[in-house]
């Protein structure tokens, strides 16, 4: 009787697993200029709720794996980013047609201040002022990128930050575990950290995380990496060094 019970479950396990497989689905598209009706390349789209991603071919056509209800972020420079949910007509279709509108991009003034040099060498040298910033490696990328990381008292900063109730960082990490987990799964899938290695606005990013795009500075900035990095790294060097932080919050906290 023992060994039938053993079975019985073994055979309700692997059924359901079988059916969890089944679910998954592929859905497809074609993506298009609302105002011209051209087919646009390159657009970026990214399932939120399974973290898979693809981008559409010189038709404007993707295919992209979900299951019912999963949400899909599609994004392009230029266009007005939308949020399409899986429904059960696409899935029973198929096929879809989506069209993106263009964003109206203001550009803000930028003033350059020249430095007021001398032409002397030795006192040239002391009026420009220079980074102190650190380097490190992200994962998947050859180049060294600033960070503080490594910078004198660290490690006693970032200590502080986590666990201090009262602090951005204590909460963010605390509250985001599902999301922040999400950042493992992105980086098992090349399409997505392709997506986002071409991207700056930390859009996807925020979606991903469940948060405001403009708390992301502020993370980094806890997890003491530099203005510099934070001002110029792309998406997927943004996401590797919040995985990265986040890592380490878990193992300080074990400690």
């Amino acid at each position: 009787m023992k060994y039938f019970v053993v079975f019985f479950f073994l055979v309700i396990s692997v059924s359901t697993s079988a059916q969890e497989i089944t679910s998954s689905q592929k859905v497809s598209a074609y993506i298009y200029n609302d105002n011209t009706k051209s087919a646009l390349t390159n657009v970026n789209v990214i399932n939120v709720n399974k973290v898979r991603g693809a981008r559409t071919d010189s038709n404007g056509y993707f295919e992209i794996d979900v299951h019912p209800n999963d949400t899909l972020h599609i994004s392009l420079l230029g266009f007005q980013s939308l949020r399409v949910k899986v429904t059960n007509d696409w899935l029973k279709n198929k096929m879809a047609k989506i069209f993106l509108t263009e964003s109206a991009i203001a550009l803000e003034e930028v003033v350059i201040k020249p430095f007021n040099l001398t032409g002397y060498l030795e006192v040239d040298s002391k009026t420009i002022p220079i980074k102190e910033n650190y380097r490190y490696s992200i994962s998947g990328l050859t180049d060294g990128y600033e960070a503080g990381n490594y910078s004198p008292n660290a490690f006693g900063r970032v200590l502080g930050s986590i666990f201090n109730p009262a602090d951005m960082l204590y909460n963010f990490f605390g509250k985001k575990t599902v999301e922040l987990k999400k950042l493992k799964e992105m980086k098992k899938d090349d399409t997505v950290r392709n997506l986002l290695e071409s991207k700056f606005d930390r859009e996807t990013l925020a979606i991903l995380l469940g948060i405001d795009k403009k708390e992301i500075p502020e993370i980094l900035q806890r997890c003491n990496y530099s203005e510099s990095f934070i001002q110029t790294a792309n998406d997927l060097q943004i996401m590797d060094a919040i995985s990265g932080c986040y890592e380490e919050y878990k193992i300080l906290k074990k400690k």
